[in-house]
């Protein structure tokens, strides 16, 4: 008997779900598709600028990287003051990056290891001398095929004279690697030059100009049409006044993972070391800003989309109260109404979070696209594949939220009531 009455149990809940899906459908296709629709827009609106918030709180907790290079090991500052990006500008960098960097070259398993600065800067087009912001990252090339900011270092010429062992007085090579859509800004090709404004020339009083060595399709993580320009890393420093410090954002490190790991954590044992394997959604942790606004974020939109579900859901109920009190007359029981009320609502939620979703990855590419064109020489927001689940995530818990107030309508709704309207 009881296994007899587990399997019809099981079969009347079924129904009952299959019936309110049955009825969302029919409201979403036939009698009700401007409420519907309402609620999915309003849930995908907010969902989709949570997302876009959070792409952007990632890019902070980041640092903007908006191009991949092909090390194994970096060696990042760690992120100990919450305000460095709002009231000091640039995050913190590593100094005596290009003293430790050939230090770290020494070691067994370590097959190359370079400091990265990357610095917003102006060049001047040879063509009519007007100025136009990229992002210039300096490297410290070897002649190997290698990648740093999706540009090939192996285009610029192998070493870093101009570094001197410290002194920055050795000569620049003076050569330059554009991304196609830095080529295209400059109005550019290999083998012209371009020009260093003389204000940016933080050393003597002269003008810089640098031959561009290839022009080269970015290799990227990220879609993006960011300009980026590669050059070698003591001129950069130079004349962005990083020498002073031999400062760089960071280290990376080609070579054996496991090794050059080691050796990194012992040479810097204060700073980050970790895999350069992509966006990591974690770094949102270490990054106290980044962290407090994308928790901030999610409050809001919890309860904006709480309250629009239960809003457009309890008007829903309020709208159907005749049918209810119809399946309450045919036998169906208050809890299987609360279900069939809950299921629909439930599922609109997470369908409005799957939209928002879509919307919200599109948005950060949009927004990236607008910055890039505008006033940003970097991405300022970051998508992750994590980035759905947690929009569904988000939708569900904003439903389960929502759910007390539809819930306490159909809960009041009887079959006397309705009869006697």
């Amino acid at each position: 008997m009881v296994g007899d009455r587990e399997p019809s149990r099981r079969s009347r809940w079924a129904g009952v779900v299959s019936l309110s899906l049955a009825r969302l459908w029919k409201r979403a296709t036939r009698t009700r598709p401007r409420r519907v629709a309402t609620t999915l827009v309003s849930v995908a609106m907010t969902v989709a600028l949570l997302v876009i918030v959070t792409g952007v709180a990632l890019a902070l907790a980041d640092g903007g990287a908006v191009t991949d290079d092909d090390g194994d090991v970096w060696i990042e500052p760690a992120q100990s003051e919450t305000l460095t990006t709002v009231d000091g500008v640039e995050r913190p960098r590593l100094g005596a990056t290009n003293e430790r960097a050939a230090e770290l070259r020494s070691h067994e398993g370590v097959a190359h290891a370079s400091p990265v600065l990357a610095e917003p800067g102006q060049l001047e087009r040879t063509t009519d001398g007007e100025r136009r912001t990229v992002l210039l990252v300096g490297v410290v090339p070897d002649g190997e095929p290698r990648t740093v900011g999706g540009l090939p270092t192996d285009e610029l010429a192998s070493g870093d004279p101009h570094y001197a062992d410290g002194s920055f007085d050795g000569p620049p090579e003076g050569d330059i690697v554009l991304s196609a859509a830095a080529a295209e800004r400059l109005e550019a090709d290999a083998g012209d030059q371009v020009a260093v404004p003389e204000p940016e020339v933080a050393t003597e009083a002269r003008s810089l100009s640098l031959s561009v060595s290839a022009v080269v399709e970015t290799e990227t993580a990220v879609e993006t049409d960011v300009p980026v320009a590669l050059v070698h890393l003591s001129e950069l420093q130079s004349f962005t006044g990083a020498a002073d410090g031999e400062l760089a954002d960071r280290i990376v490190l080609w070579g054996e993972e496991d090794e050059a790991t080691a050796v990194a954590t012992t040479t810097y044992p204060d700073a980050v070391v970790e895999s350069s394997d992509g966006v990591d959604p974690t770094a949102l942790f270490d990054d106290g800003l980044a962290l407090a606004t994308s928790v901030l974020s999610l409050l809001v939109g919890l309860v904006i989309c709480a309250s629009f579900v239960a809003t457009t859901a309890g008007m829903n109920v309020n709208d159907d109260r005749r049918s209810l009190a119809v399946l309450e007359s045919v036998g169906l029981s208050t809890g299987s109404r609360l279900t069939i009320v809950a299921v629909s609502t439930l599922v609109t939620t997470v369908c409005g979070a799957l939209l928002g979703a879509g919307l919200g990855i599109v948005g950060i590419e949009g927004l990236n696209e607008f910055a890039t064109a505008t006033v940003a020489p970097g991405t300022v927001a970051l998508s992750h594949s994590l980035f759905l689940p947690y929009a569904v995530g988000v939708g569900l818990l904003a439903g389960l939220l929502a759910l007390p107030y539809p819930l306490a309508i159909a809960a009041r709704t009887s079959v006397l009531e309705e009869v006697g309207r």
